[in-house]
């Protein structure tokens, strides 16, 4: 139990039940992630009776994992964590677990990490095509929203407060 196998990835299905989506921005990022930083998440997955395994949590590794430069990187195979044998519902609440403990980005937290690569010298263009940012996106995280310096020379209108 927890360890990692290394799987084809043909032996492995997607399940029925997962509400996640993935926008292509984050596809594309996931794609990058993997082919910079090698797998550093398995996927989960359970047994079947034909000796198959069912996604639980990783279906967009899994998707990312077809495509030619990924698939290189291990001969097509895929880190696959087996869950013990577990029925339906099991397996459909630990989906949700996996996709609820993940958490979302914190925006002021990013801010402070596109400060950092700033610093570090990484070019704002490098820092959109490697964290699938527009150029607007990248702007407003380096000066975290300094909307009083950046847009309002003249001051903002009765509906604005600065506070």
């Amino acid at each position: 139990m927890g360890n990692v196998q290394w799987l084809p990835r043909k032996a492995l299905s997607s399940n029925d039940w997962n509400p996640n989506v993935q926008a292509p921005p984050e596809h594309r990022l996931l794609a990058t992630s993997i082919l910079e930083n090698g797998w550093t998440q398995p996927i989960v997955a359970r047994e079947q009776a034909d000796g198959t395994y069912e996604i639980v949590d990783g279906f967009h590794r899994w998707t990312v994992a077809a495509q030619a430069a990924i698939a290189a990187l291990t001969g097509g195979l895929v880190p696959v964590v087996v869950l013990p044998p577990t029925d339906p519902a099991t397996a459909r609440m630990a989906t949700v677990r996996h996709n609820r403990a993940r958490g979302t980005h914190h925006v002021l937290g990013m801010a402070s990490i596109v400060d950092d690569l700033l610093k570090l010298g990484i070019e704002p263009t490098e820092i959109g095509r490697r964290l699938e940012m527009d150029a607007e996106e990248v702007e407003r995280l380096a000066d975290r929203g300094d909307m009083l310096a950046r847009h309002a020379p003249d001051g903002f209108n009765n509906g604005w407060t600065v506070g």
